[in-house]
């Protein structure tokens, strides 16, 4: 069996999909490649923001649940995700636009040997910047080309994903024996996982805290995160490793930008395995892409009473001549 190629999407909540789009196009200068809502509840825009091509291991996707209270972070929890920049350079870069933009951050770091700059949205949301610097493994995407973004510093695409847990040896032995990662290193209560060609875009971190009190996952917190399979056949090729272990799953969904697999890995910990096509380019040109309500074929017959649930979002790029922003 394939081993998983490494991160494919993030997904979390928001409480606005307006300031949302707003921060990851104007602040982030990430590329919003699919406007389209949740496929289980149609009354929530689902948001996807990636690289220049919504390519595979690229994006960030968002749910905006009507009414829902803010989230409270804590362990069990998937808590942080990281977005790959090229060097350490670009890290200085973002200080001083985070600085400029008021955007709260803890300065440069280092962890397990890459530095990164770990920073908060309007949610609370908890992300972080990770230098390509001194990574070998799988390669990133590419930036978004027209976005306000200088390309020598822009984001690419996902990095290690954080998951912080009370029951490490339970989550290291499913990592390692179902999921086929590897651990490679360890920082005190940290410890780094990998699989497939490893590097920032295939990489689990793992934080053993069993102190803080258990998380509740509402907005400004992470819904589930994904990794990447070739296709359908490797997809059911996964789904009968995670029942092998006795393991429950959501069987093959199609969820027509790519097929998916759920997975309830440990206490409020949800994996999810999405195969890298068809993709984001199929039902609309590259040069708009996002910029209207894409609907997949099976929800088409229901667009009107959609497009009355969803309130509308203008999300219209191709028009504006974005300049590069220096400072």
């Amino acid at each position: 069996m394939n081993q998983l190629k490494g991160i494919h999407h993030v997904t979390a909540i928001t409480s606005s999909a307006e300031e949302n789009y707003k921060f990851f196009t104007y602040v982030l200068g990430m590329r919003l490649v699919k406007k389209t809502v949740n496929q289980d509840d149609i009354r929530t825009y689902h948001l996807f923001f990636a690289d220049d091509k919504g390519s595979a291991g690229t994006d960030m996707t968002f749910f905006d649940f009507p009414g829902i209270p803010k989230g409270v972070h804590g362990t069990d929890e998937i808590y942080k995700t990281s977005f790959r920049v090229p060097t350490d350079e670009a890290l200085e870069y973002w200080v001083k636009r985070f600085d400029r933009l008021g955007v709260k951050h803890k300065g440069i770091q280092e962890q397990f040997g890459k530095k990164h700059l770990s920073f908060v949205d309007f949610d609370d949301q908890h992300y972080q910047l990770i230098s390509d610097e001194h990574n070998t493994g799988i390669e990133s995407g590419t930036p978004w080309q027209k976005g306000p973004i200088p390309l020598e510093y822009a984001i690419t695409g996902l990095g290690p994903i954080f998951v912080r847990v009370a029951n490490f040896d339970y989550f290291k032995e499913m990592l390692e024996k179902v999921l086929l990662f590897k651990e490679i290193d360890s920082e005190g209560a940290f410890h780094l996982f990998e699989v497939g060609e490893g590097g920032n875009g295939a990489q689990v971190v793992v934080e053993y805290n069993p102190v803080l009190p258990r998380a509740r996952q509402r907005y400004g917190t992470v819904h589930h995160a994904a990794f990447r399979v070739n296709d359908r056949t490797e997809l059911d090729e996964w789904m009968k490793q995670v029942h092998s272990f006795g393991f429950q799953s959501s069987g093959f969904v199609d969820r027509f930008f790519f097929g998916s697999l759920y997975v309830n890995v440990a206490p409020q910990i949800l994996f999810e395995f999405a195969t890298d096509g068809p993709g984001f380019m199929g039902d609309e040109p590259y040069e708009t892409l996002g910029e209207k309500l894409s609907l997949p074929p099976f929800f088409e017959s229901k667009r009107e009473e959609i497009e009355k649930l969803v309130r509308p979002i203008d999300t219209i790029r191709s028009t504006i001549d974005f300049e590069k922003e220096y400072e």
